[in-house]
């Protein structure tokens, strides 16, 4: 897996090495021990897969209390996806970056807690995969 920071250094652009023959393909999309090298040390305490048609917007989600650090690929079509810095003590406060995920591209992105993070389905169907280091807690 390549380990690449994006225009806001603590957001991780991940490339997986894909392996491939003609029986099909093999990667690896999370390990434990790089992971907490690379990006955090934080545990996954819950994952999730939502599915949306072209042109649906999720986000921009948070939450201040029980913030969520994520770390999401698009399984199935394609999406951008965006993730905006809203830590008020931060250099990179209100900025944002985003990359384009896709079951043809593989990859993934980490977006810390304290992080808005929302994305867009460019393609006629995406199934986006996340893991998330907070339970989801609707009342924050």
């Amino acid at each position: 897996m390549d380990y690449i920071p994006t225009a806001i250094p603590d957001v991780i652009l991940l490339k997986p090495k894909v392996f491939g023959d003609a029986r099909g393909f093999f990667l690896e999309t999370f390990r434990a021990n790089e992971f907490a090298s690379c990006c955090s040390p934080l545990e996954f305490v819950q994952d999730n897969h939502s599915g949306s048609s072209r042109g649906i917007l999720r986000g921009l989600h948070y939450q201040i209390q029980n913030s969520q650090g994520k770390l999401l690929r698009a399984a199935v079509g394609e999406i951008f996806d965006v993730a905006v810095d809203i830590r008020c003590s931060s250099p990179t406060f209100g900025k944002w970056v985003g990359a384009r995920l896709s079951a043809e591209n593989r990859h993934q992105i980490w977006v810390p807690p304290g992080f808005a993070h929302g994305f867009l389905v460019l393609s006629d169907w995406a199934e986006v995969f996340y893991k998330a280091t907070d339970y989801y807690a609707p009342a924050f």
